[in-house]
């Protein structure tokens, strides 16, 4: 990864990269890049990380805001044979300060608005690592980008394939997130080596417009990143920010052809597919991860396609193991998001075992699953003990409820720690959305001994008279809604709803049904 961009440079790939907005590390760049100009970036940013301070072994903090330098500045740090630590701006300063005390970062890239916000909320950022780098402006005790400027890169420095390459922290739905240690071997050689693998109708093709629009501090996007390139699109398009209004005339400008985002992201950009000369008529494959979209965003996308036959590629899996499951929906199909689809054939084992005994649950019945696949992280950064608790011998412990069905095909029914004994929150919130055309979410919180308290999140926090009677007609018992807003919901970087902390927002209790003894 720290030679990426240079080996493309080398093989002529003529992929023109599209900003949004332009680099947080060259403001002054401008919003196109070759891949020889990203080359030239990631070099110099190897230079001042160098001047920094920070040596072979040594891991690198990057916590800044969202745009895909993230993973230029990763390419950077491992170039120079440092460990870069991928932290979402978003993370919460309680969080932010507990993951800043495990990883021991020898430099902590960050920018002087998240150092200013810090301190207001008691957290002084530069003082979480020997050295902190300031991309703008300047903070007592921080180095000036300015003065690590020109300082020349250290030639690549490899490390063993099984050595720690990256680290990427969790969602973290219900608390402070874990941090994700990957080798070489587990996130390139596993992940992405498999999926740079030309495949008919899915795969990207020479005259492809591929648009990412993710939270760039995330692993998926960084073994994205090692992907991206190798099958030479036409162009790729990165969105960083989730507002409709600001990512529209960019994706006009370059009308995609493949379209990958955060689940919160075509919830928030479903608008755009309602109006006149939508930007998605050329879209021939939508790809999700992280998590499940509901089947009327789905919907909508696949009839917003004038493709005659557009797809939508789902994938399910976990930052600790990459995909484990993938389904595509047409427009026929697009119903039924909780049903993930197969194992990636050859790549992934998934079986199903009793939540307190851990034994195998015969196929149809509700269970923990637990997971087979090469691709497994080596480890939580300063939390061992509980990686360790939730791998078992080469299996891993997901954490999810599920049923793996007689023909295949694997339903998610709720996390483990949200686990209800008459419902599945996720099912039946994917019943709700379908009930309910005003909501842009629902979300089903679960509580021990009481009615699960429903959330339905829309654009002005209200819904029509009536309306919800007639959604919940023949679903079991649920207490009385509560309306939001989008804003008024606390989200992670990647848009999933934090769960714990809405609950304890609305009810002032933490107390939730499942043990979460697997999160």
């Amino acid at each position: 990864m720290g030679v990426l961009f240079d080996e493309c440079a080398r093989r002529g790939t003529a992929t023109a990269v599209r900003l949004d907005r332009p680099f947080d590390i060259a403001p002054d760049g401008g919003s196109s890049y070759g891949v020889a100009e990203l080359a030239d970036l990631v070099r110099t940013a190897a230079g001042w990380l160098a001047a920094a301070g920070a040596g072979r072994g040594d891991r690198v903090a990057i916590v800044k805001e969202n745009h895909w330098d993230y993973d230029l500045l990763a390419c950077a740090a491992v170039r120079i044979g440092a460990v870069p630590a991928q932290l979402s701006a978003e993370l919460s300063t309680t969080a932010l300060e507990q993951l800043l005390k495990r990883l021991d970062a020898a430099v902590l890239v960050t920018s002087g608005a998240l150092v200013r916000r810090c301190a207001e909320q008691g957290l002084d950022l530069v003082s979480a690592a020997r050295t902190a780098l300031l991309l703008d402006g300047e903070a007592p005790g921080a180095v000036r980008l300015d003065e690590v400027r020109g300082r020349s890169a250290p030639a690549p420095r490899l490390r063993p394939d099984d050595a720690p390459l990256v680290i990427n922290h969790t969602s973290g739905t219900t608390g402070v997130p874990k941090l994700v240690v990957h080798s070489t071997r587990t996130i390139i050689g596993q992940l992405a080596r498999f999926e740079s693998n030309p495949v008919p109708v899915i795969g990207v093709r020479p005259d492809d417009v591929v648009v990412n629009a993710s939270s760039y501090a995330h692993g998926r996007t960084f073994c994205w990143t090692a992907v991206a390139l190798s099958r030479q699109p036409r162009e790729l398009v990165v969105l960083s920010s989730a507002d409709p209004d600001r990512v529209d005339p960019v994706l006009r400008a370059y009308p995609p052809t493949i379209v990958e985002a955060l689940p919160a992201s075509y919830v928030r950009f479903r608008a755009l597919t309602e109006r006149l000369d939508n930007p998605f008529r050329r879209v021939r494959l939508f790809i999700s991860t992280y998590d499940a979209v509901h089947p009327p965003t789905i919907r909508a996308y696949l009839h917003a396609s004038a493709h005659r036959r557009p797809l939508w590629m789902q994938g399910w899996g976990q930052t600790e193991t990459g995909p484990l499951t993938f389904r595509f929906h047409t427009r026929r199909s697009a119903a039924g998001a909780r049903n993930l689809g197969r194992p990636i054939p050859v790549k992934t084992r998934l079986r199903v075992v009793d939540p307190d005994t851990f034994e195998p649950v015969p196929r149809g019945t509700p269970g923990l699953v637990f997971a087979r696949t090469a691709a497994r992280c080596l480890d939580y950064a300063g939390e061992s003990e509980r990686w360790a608790a939730k791998a078992r011998g080469p299996w891993w412990n997901t954490g999810d409820i599920g049923v793996h069905h007689r023909d295949g095909h694997v339903s998610l029914l709720d996390r483990e720690v949200d686990r209800t004994p008459r419902l599945s929150c996720l099912g039946t919130e994917d019943v709700l959305e379908d009930r309910l055309p005003q909501a842009l979410e629902c979300v089903l919180l679960g509580r021990p001994g009481d009615l699960p308290l429903p959330v339905v999140v829309t654009a002005d926090g209200a819904l029509p008279s009536g309306a919800w009677r007639r959604a919940i007609r023949g679903l079991p018992a649920l207490a009385e809604p509560v309306v939001l807003t989008w804003d008024a919901v606390p989200r992670t970087g990647t848009g999933k709803v934090r769960r714990a902390l809405l609950l304890e927002r609305l009810t002032g209790n933490t107390d939730t049904p499942g043990s979460g003894r697997w999160t």
